[in-house]
This record gives structure tokens, C-alpha cells and sequence, in this order.
């Protein structure tokens, strides 16, 4: 199958679960790739302790995925 084509960063997504309406919640991850060198391109939600996270394809070679830079904030404790 094709890839999706993921053109940009990340910039303060902040990831709630599925059908959630309301403000985040402690826990509700806040992920940013919006700075030099940030290539974190999505994130998808799976559980309350799992995300699938989509890193770009690397500037001079998009085959590959060397390396990986991003933050995350809004972490409960024992998350």
C-alpha cells in the first residue's frame, strides 16, 4: 500500500482520545515538532499509554528515518 504523504510538523497538537469533547485533561499528551530539526509529522491516539507516531522522511533522503526529535508536555504521573 502508499504511504500518506506527511508534509509538516507537528505544532502543539495536543492528542485526545477518540469521541472526548471539553478541555485536555492532564494526560491528554501535547505533542510539537514546530523547531529546527523537529520532524514528528502526526500522531494517532490508541490508547491512554500508546500513540502511534509518524516521523518524516529524513531532508536529503526520504527513504529513510534516521533519526527522531519532538516534545511532549502535559504528562500525568505514572503515564
Amino acid at each position: 500500500g502508499s504511504e500518506d504523504i506527511i508534509a509538516g510538523n507537528v505544532s502543539k497538537c495536543t492528542v485526545l482520545p477518540a469521541g472526548y469533547c471539553g478541555q485536555p485533561k492532564k494526560g491528554h499528551l501535547i505533542f510539537d515538532a514546530c523547531f529546527e530539526s523537529g520532524n514528528l509529522g502526526r500522531v494517532d491516539h490508541i490508547t491512554e499509554f500508546e500513540y502511534d507516531l509518524f516521523i518524516r522522511p529524513d531532508t536529503c533522503n526520504p527513504r529513510f528515518r534516521v533519526w527522531f526529535n519532538f516534545t511532549v508536555e502535559n504528562v500525568k504521573e505514572s503515564q
